[in-house]
């Protein structure tokens, strides 16, 4: 039997360091699910595994795109699981670790197979947000797919244009293409959910910012910024320096705290998501000897 063990949680829990200890204790390697360090030119602020750190274990799924090149959590479901396959030939393990949910949940559950929107509808949909924005388009989804609307997180503009030029190219509801069929997968899934005390945690996210300001985030944003409206780069971290750049925001400092905020509430969004799921077992990071007795329990059921 093959294991795949999933280390989740959320940003700035210390997911990193854990992760390479216990591919090194099992011999696997690490296929990354973080939706943003999968791109090149944007690893402080995406908090991504150093070449130190990158040496020590094989990683997949670190820096290979450019940012100018469009990916998807379902491409990452045929992706990931590709390379498993290839890993699982010569290992009986192999560690899934990141903070991006839905990453997770493709290689986990499969996602529905949506179809690809054409380039009419696609540029006809992003017209109406820039000439009339998002309030224009949430009516839209209201009207065409009202059980997605009650769900959808309306204030992000590209799940709702995503829904919204679902509904135009197949001309029924995006919600009754979502069967939420969980798939098979050909190996056991040990998920292990890390995290702190909310205090604990929020000082570290914090302080990881305050890193990646001293490491030079603010240079590397201004070399992201002829890209801004990629999806890629609609992350935090980044769109705080292009408002700052765009006259939104008032000054550097005023940056800081809300990347430091919308980081603080993105861990919390990630947790909410997280908790829905039954089949995770949480612990403390530091809590590695339990970590590595719950997946020897695990692996003998």
């Amino acid at each position: 039997m093959k294991h795949l063990i999933v280390l989740l949680g959320p940003t700035g829990v210390g997911k990193t360091d854990l992760s390479i200890r216990l591919a090194q204790r099992f011999g696997a390697s690490i296929v990354s699910a973080d939706s943003r360090q999968i791109y090149q030119g944007i690893e402080i602020g995406t908090a991504a595994p150093t070449p130190e750190q990158l040496a020590q274990v094989p990683h997949y799924f670190i820096g290979t795109h450019t940012l100018e090149q469009p990916y998807s959590a379902g491409q990452y479901e045929l992706d990931a699981l590709q390379t498993l396959e290839t890993l699982f030939q010569t290992n009986d393990y192999a560690v899934l670790t990141g903070g991006s949910m839905m990453y997770i949940d493709a290689v986990c559950n499969g996602m529905d197979d949506i179809p690809t929107v054409s380039e009419e509808i696609r540029t006809h949909v992003q017209n109406l947000y820039q000439t009339q924005g998002l309030p224009v388009l949430q009516e839209m989804l209201k009207a065409l797919d009202p059980e997605h609307y009650n769900k959808v997180d309306l204030c992000n503009y590209r799940r709702v244009m995503h829904a919204v030029e679902v509904c135009l190219e197949m001309g029924k509801p995006y919600s009754s293409l979502l069967t939420h069929r969980k798939k098979e997968r050909p190996f056991s899934i040990i998920k292990i959910g890390l995290n702190r005390p909310r205090p604990e945690l929020y000082e570290r996210i914090n302080q990881r910012v305050e890193i990646m300001i001293a490491d030079g985030l603010e240079e590397e944003a201004k070399r992201a910024y002829p890209y801004k409206h990629n999806n890629s780069l609609n992350t935090v971290g980044f769109k705080e320096w292009f408002d700052f750049w765009d006259g939104k925001i008032e000054s550097k400092e005023r940056v800081i705290e809300l990347i430091q905020q919308n980081s603080r509430h993105y861990a919390k969004r990630q947790l909410t998501w997280f908790n829905r799921d039954t089949d995770i077992t949480w612990f403390h990071p530091d809590d590695e000897a339990g970590i590595v007795s719950f997946i020897g329990e695990s692996v003998r059921r």
